[in-house]
């Protein structure tokens, strides 16, 4: 099977979609599919092997650009190549890539109306690359953004459209209210051309059907998966003279929730002042996060406690898997409904038990891998409750762990997603 999986890049960020995506295009690769990832507007970022295509569809800069300026619309292929060129993108947007939804209604519109849109040179390259060049079996978009071509794909190339539903609705929801209700229009109007969606739990595929009028009948459920390989040692058994230690390991923002873990570790300490325990976070930290950042950063050291808390940046693979061995609790407490939770499987397929909020994907999440507690959304009170419990009794916060570690490693490995993955596929074929 040929599989033309078109993934969004982030200008240099790692973003959990990149590297969902390539992961599971890795493992398609590893069952014998021939799968082109196909990047939208940036080169991806990812922590793995990038098994990625150095051809970017809709480069960030030309989309930008004609939809900004009049005249990039009609300038010749050669300049608009030059501005596709990987090395530029990644130089041109790395960690500058806007995603304000608030300045990016029109564009977000522009981007939905596909051929009628300021993009249509962009749609037509498109259009003639999957149909005239890939030509594959399956076609699959990382998200609905960036389905506005596929009207025009469809007149050409008989092939099912999947489109992996992953985080959309954060974007959306951010959008002026009059460009919200055209951009679900807009989506619920592709949706006759779309043959299905994948989502990773069963609250997504409800509330993403509802809010965007999709009929629910074409939504399949996939679990999220990560390679589990670099985790598969034992779990270290934690050092005597080391504090109970809390993680954090996501991007640095308010979506996020470290201000609520920075909460909840605040009034641990303050229940227990006697006892030293520390609080290490990494992840992306954005220009435009850097004040939120700070802030959170003066309120640790105006209590006191600098010396417990570290902050570590941007990990590599490597890197990511030490950190995860250095900690005994994880949360990353976001304080909007995640759809995914990478960070979730990472953590319990180190043997850490998680506390997270009972919204999103993770009640379902916690639910199929046992490995952790759920608490109420933002609230800092029940939080440091329910991590300061797993960090005194060691052996109930071990053997959640450890359940959670196996189910990990047993059903949310990439292998074992790619296979399920490929299964919608074929069955979507048949139809």
């Amino acid at each position: 099977m040929k599989v033309a999986y078109l993934t969004s890049g982030a200008g240099g960020m790692y973003c959990g979609s990149c590297l969902r995506d390539n992961t599971l295009a890795r493992h398609l690769m590893q069952l014998g599919c021939d799968v082109e990832l196909l990047p939208t507007y940036t080169p991806i970022r990812t922590d793995e092997q990038d098994v990625s295509s150095d051809r970017v569809l809709y480069g960030g800069i030309n989309v930008y650009l004609q939809e900004k300026v009049s005249l990039f619309r009609h300038v010749p292929r050669v300049l608009d190549a030059w501005l596709d060129w990987p090395r530029l993108l990644r130089w041109a947007t790395f960690g500058r890539i806007n995603t304000n939804a608030a300045e990016l209604g029109a564009l977000t519109l522009s981007m939905l109306r596909g051929e009628l849109g300021h993009q249509k040179k962009e749609v037509r390259r498109l259009v003639d690359y999957l149909a005239g060049t890939s030509r594959p079996d399956v076609v699959n978009l990382s998200n609905i953004l960036i389905a506005g071509f596929v009207p025009a794909l469809k007149r050409r190339l008989d092939a099912p459209v999947i489109v992996t539903l992953q985080g959309d609705d954060l974007f959306l929801a951010d959008l002026p209210e009059r460009d919200q209700k055209a951009a679900i229009d807009a989506i619920a109007a592709l949706a006759q051309h779309i043959d299905g969606f994948i989502t990773f739990s069963n609250y997504y595929a409800d509330f993403m059907s509802q809010w965007l009028r999709l009929p629910r009948e074409k939504f399949h459920l996939a679990p999220l998966g990560i390679d589990v390989a670099d985790f598969a040692g034992d779990t270290p058994a934690r050092p005597a003279d080391r504090p109970p230690t809390i993680g954090f390991l996501a991007r640095h923002c308010h979506a996020k929730g470290l201000h609520v873990l920075v909460d909840a570790y605040l009034k641990l300490r303050a229940r227990r002042p006697d006892e030293v325990i520390r609080l290490h976070t990494a992840g992306w930290l954005g220009e435009g996060d850097r004040p939120y950042f700070d802030e959170q950063v003066a309120r640790l050291r105006l209590a006191g406690y600098e010396n417990d808390c570290h902050f570590a940046g941007v990990l590599d693979r490597r890197q990511k898997v030490e950190f995860l061995a250095s900690i005994d609790v994880f949360s990353a407490p976001t304080v909007y409904r995640e759809p995914k939770g990478l960070f979730v499987l990472e953590a319990l397929a180190s043997g850490v038990p998680v506390v997270q909020p009972t919204h999103g994907a993770f009640p379902e999440l916690l639910a199929a891998t046992g490995g952790g507690r759920l608490v109420p959304p933002n609230d800092p009170d029940s939080l440091a409750e329910a991590i300061g419990e797993l960090l005194a009794d060691r052996e109930s916060a071990t053997a959640l762990g450890q359940i959670g570690r196996q189910a990990v490693h047993e059903r949310f490995n990439a292998h074992a997603v790619a296979a399920h993955t490929l299964e919608i596929y074929r069955r979507t074929l048949r139809r």
